[in-house]
């Protein structure tokens, strides 16, 4: 909490920030006296708040919905301080006012590096020159780094808690008496005496009533907030009226298949799109240049989208090599072994203690490589986007966690001002980092450019998303550890190598930088230099590669693999100490009792040291991310010589819980996401060309393969962490950990294959 704390102070010495990102008190990011127009009958309280005439709310709803149930937890927020039942509130899409930019995701993703001494902290970040284009040009209603609901807690609250004050004030005003006399319930403002009124009743009066003092609710008055309340986007989703990017429907739509280089970073050469042209509801080829981080290739278009992908199928094409030679993921591994394992280069993140005199004086020593390959994102609704360039104006309708950046990259393309550029985001069906990308937005603007007016939606197919995703990295760990003579674990010294993605994603998508950004990314070493472990000396570095393969942010970005590296080495450090792995962890963390309240209550759950029947072990593993900690245990036999997971016990802390099952059901899909990544999870480059292409050779984990997952929550007064993100990255560890105390085989690659 200390090092967040220090991380929004350095922000916050950036005026830029400040003007660009609202990077303010709550309650100047309520948006009062900021227009946010009304349609018929709405009456806007704040930049957040509208009330219909029939008492309803509307919420501007900056961040997307994928799954992760933000559509409902934000709008508990506001039913509690506004004291309405939920379904009384509406959604809206939020304009681009900074009041609705994601601060806590500006802070996770620009590179801020905290590098602790015992003296003080000092920082390294990016030159103020840098953050001031990131607040003019990025997108700033972000949807990323768990951040939704961590970001909207107060401000949300202090909006909802200041219409309500303006509602108050408004009856009060009207009849004469103290606010102090009256009371709301369900969206009635009333009085002993009978008087009583609606909100929307209220509403025109309340809009000219200053608010007053506005004071948040006491946790003890809670009614919405910690409760279970039902998903409200399930209904849509039930009967099939949500709209998806897939289901936008528009009058004289054309559709467009694309294919890119096979080769990554490659072009097209000569193309014959004789055959194709001569097919059935073929209109035109466009050629696609590369953009915003993606692959050359060209899209076909035409009245039907099987039509014009057969079509893009018969499209004749000399593809050519990238300029500096095929990729190899083989050949990158042997290089970022090498890289992990040489005393030269990279950057320091963390260093306590002496690390060179504890190992000099060490009785044993133990060392270990561990590997993560590249990995796709493989959301189930395949990427597409729906455009439309016309009298000098573009619309978009899109599946996209970056609207903002979505606007500025369309109106690049389209070469008109980001205000003639409209964007509906629609609910995505999967996102995990990928639409933070913006590609496949300029595609589509690029092909509805040359399509006369009439809207396109183009949509990828399942090979060209698998083989030109922005992966996650491949990395490689070298991690060290020394004993003294009491065989206590005396230091810890981890240095590994792999891209980095922050300085690869702002190059892509803020063209103002014009060049490269070559700056240590904390996502490359994040889990790492922020362990919890009471070790006294510490040395935590990263070597940063270029190595050409396009790079993104995937769940839990670099948690997702160190996690792996620090909870599996963990364990064989305890092999070797002779201790129980859980009683390792209680001892060294001795002073760290958040965290040690949740590996106790998940060995608890577990019934960590009971007995199993014959054929199955347990692993554990504990991870801090995203400001939540997840300790996880997982039960595992072998099945025709393969693993399976039959049970994994959650326990997390995450502070304050809105709604208790949304965080139950965000640790079950953590789970399946990291056992399928765990077990299946890998991309081969040969040749430049990605060997992966669609689900049979990139499995999903099965349905009879899902593992039964119990959530505990351990109770809280702290504001919310993240809960989206937190669960993948213990799972790899606790299953490799099960492994070997199954098995004795010590896995240190994934996936993890006996």
């Amino acid at each position: 909490m200390k090092r967040r704390t220090w991380l929004l102070g350095a922000a916050g010495l950036t005026g830029a920030l400040i003007v660009g990102w609202g990077m303010l008190p709550a309650r100047s990011r309520t948006g009062s006296g900021r227009v946010w127009p009304p349609k018929e009958g709405e009456i806007a309280l704040n930049g957040w708040i509208k009330i219909l005439p029939d008492g309803s709310v509307v919420l501007a709803m900056p961040r997307s919905e994928m799954g992760q149930g933000v559509h409902t937890a934000l709008p508990m927020l506001v039913a509690e301080e506004l004291d309405v039942q939920l379904s009384a509130i509406r959604i809206d899409q939020a304009g681009s006012d900074t009041i609705y930019g994601n601060v806590a995701l500006l802070v996770a993703s620009l590179p801020f590096h905290p590098q602790e001494s015992e003296e003080r902290p000092t920082k390294v970040r990016v030159g103020e020159w840098v953050v001031s284009k990131v607040a003019r040009e990025l997108g700033i209603n972000a949807t990323g780094g768990s951040t939704s609901v961590s970001d909207a807690w107060t401000v949300l609250r202090t909006a909802a808690a200041t219409a309500r004050a303006s509602l108050l004030g408004a009856a009060s005003l009207q009849w004469r008496l103290p606010v102090a006399e009256l009371t709301v319930s369900n969206g009635v403002v009333s009085h002993p005496s009978g008087k009583s009124a609606s909100y929307g009743e209220l509403a025109k009066f309340a809009a000219a009533t200053p608010p007053g003092t506005v004071t948040l609710k006491d946790r003890k008055d809670w009614k919405v907030i910690g409760q279970n309340a039902p998903r409200t986007d399930i209904p849509a989703k039930v009967d099939g009226t949500a709209r998806f990017g897939m289901d936008v429907r528009l009058p004289g739509m054309l559709y467009a298949a694309i294919r890119l280089c096979p080769m990554l970073g490659g072009s097209p050469g000569a193309i014959d799109a004789t055959a194709a042209m001569a097919m059935p509801g073929v209109e035109r080829l466009v050629r696609l240049q590369a953009f915003a981080g993606s692959t050359a290739g060209f899209a076909v278009v035409g009245n039907s989208w099987w039509r014009v992908q057969q079509a893009a199928e018969a499209v004749k094409v000399n593809w050519q090599q990238r300029p500096g030679g095929a990729l190899d993921s083989r050949q990158i591994e042997r290089e970022l072994e090498a890289a992990a394992k040489s005393s030269e280069g990279g950057f320091t993140f963390y260093e306590k203690g002496g690390t060179d005199q504890a190992e000099a004086a060490a009785t044993r020593r133990v060392e270990a490589v561990y590997r993560a390959p590249f990995l796709a994102h493989a959301a189930l609704e395949p990427l597409n986007c729906t455009a439309q360039v016309k009298d000098g104006k573009v619309s978009i309708w899109v599946p996209t966690q970056v609207p903002q950046m979505g606007a500025a990259v369309a109106a690049r393309v389209a070469g008109v001002a980001v205000e003639d550029v409209s964007v509906t985001v629609t609910l995505l069906g999967g996102g995990f980092g990928r639409r933070l990308e913006v590609d496949y937005i300029a595609q589509a603007v690029r092909v509805a450019m040359d399509c006369g007016g009439r809207p396109v939606q183009l949509v990828w197919s399942r090979e060209e998303d698998t083989t030109h995703d922005f992966y996650r990295p491949m990395h490689v760990a070298v991690l060290r550890a020394a004993l003294d003579a009491q065989g206590e674990l005396a230091s810890l010294r981890i240095r590994s190598a792999g891209d980095a993605i922050s300085p690869r994603w702002m190059e892509r998508g803020i063209p103002l930088l014009a060049g490269p950004v070559d700056t240590p990314d904390k996502t490359t070493s994040e889990g790492l230099f922020d362990l919890p472990y009471g070790i006294a000396s510490q040395h935590m570095s990263h070597v940063a590669t270029r190595k050409g393969v396009p790079v993104g942010f995937w769940r839990s970005v670099g948690h997702s693999h160190n996690a792996f590296f620090s909870e599996s080495f963990i364990d064989e450090l305890a092999l070797e100490m002779k201790k129980d792995p859980v009683a390792l962890r209680r001892h060294l963390l001795r002073d760290a009792p958040r965290h040690l309240a949740v590996l106790n209550l998940a060995a608890l759950k577990a019934n960590w040291g009971s007995l199993l029947p014959v054929g199955r072990a347990r692993g554990m593993a504990l991870h801090e991310s995203f400001g939540s900690i997840v300790a996880q245990v997982a039960e595992v036999s072998l099945v025709n010589g393969q693993p399976r997971v039959h049970r994994v016990v959650c326990a997390m802390d995450c502070g304050t819980v809105v709604n208790p099952g949304i965080v139950a059901q965000q640790m079950e899909g953590a789970v399946v996401f990291a056992l399928t990544a765990a077990l299946h999870g890998q991309i081969d480059i040969q040749d430049g060309v990605v060997q992966q292409k669609n689900f049979p050779g990139y499995p999903m984990l099965q349905l009879a393969q899902a593992p039964l997952v119990q959530t505990h929550l351990i109770a809280s007064t702290r504001p919310p962490g993240g809960v989206g993100e937190p669960g993948v990255p213990p799972l790899a560890p606790a299953l490799a950990n099960a492994l070997f105390a199954l098995t004795g085989k010590r896995l240190r690659s994934l996936p993890l294959r006996l």
